[in-house]
């Protein structure tokens, strides 16, 4: 009677907007993933442990679960656009963090910019995809889990001094041409699914499910 992989996955998913909040809240439980939810970044931040120095708001994220301090996060998917902390600006503090930085990103956005698409792949996130966020969407996000929850404490350790022998500059290009491999997959998926992702919009907008006929929010509860 053991849990599923997927389930073992907790997902943290930031967005301001409620509704694109629920959809996604409702295709990540769809696949078993846990799911806490929040809108803003900067409580997506208090979640994770990761106080702003300047913030002087006492208040509790609103968060699903309970106890959030001692829940661990397998991946972040947050939408661009918010008031105050973007998804950028969200993304490069996770980034930033020593503590975080392992945790894999994912951005959503209803605006197809590339510039922004650039930015944000260049910045460290896994994938950027166009709202309305669909199903074939969410199973992408089972690999970015499976390489955090798959690695050795004791194996990272080694890596570590492995490339602490390797020359810079050789292991800064690696990198380089990996994330511009990255995000050339990245555009070139965008035209089809921004395309496709017309119609769903208007499904949305009407209060239905995507991929289903009958209501798409019901029995959902989320606190804000």
């Amino acid at each position: 009677m053991g849990m599923s992989m997927e389930s073992q996955f907790h997902v943290l998913a930031v967005d301001d907007s409620i509704i694109d909040r629920k959809l996604i809240e409702r295709l990540l439980k769809t696949s078993s993933y846990q799911v806490t939810t929040v809108d803003s970044g900067t409580k997506a931040l208090e979640f994770l442990g990761l106080h702003e120095d300047d913030q002087s708001n006492t208040e509790t994220p609103s968060v699903s679960p309970n106890n959030h301090q001692e829940v661990d996060v397998n991946l972040i998917i947050t939408d661009y656009c918010m008031p105050g902390m973007t998804g950028y600006d969200l993304l490069r503090k996770i980034k930033e963090s020593s503590s975080l930085r392992d945790i894999p990103v994912v951005i959503m956005s209803s605006e197809n910019v590339p510039s922004r698409i650039s930015r944000c792949l260049e910045e460290g996130a896994e994938e950027f995809f166009l709202k309305p966020v669909r199903l074939s969407d969410v199973n992408r996000l089972r690999p970015h889990m499976m390489k955090t929850k798959l690695k050795d404490p004791k194996q990272d350790n080694e890596e570590n001094k492995e490339e602490s022998g390797k020359p810079v500059s050789r292991s800064l290009e690696e990198k380089e041409e990996q994330q511009q491999q990255h995000q050339q997959q990245q555009l070139h998926r965008l035209p089809q699914q921004q395309h496709s992702n017309s119609n769903k919009r208007k499904a949305l907008e009407e209060g239905l499910s995507p991929d289903r006929t009958r209501p798409r929010y019901n029995g959902l509860t989320t606190v804000v």
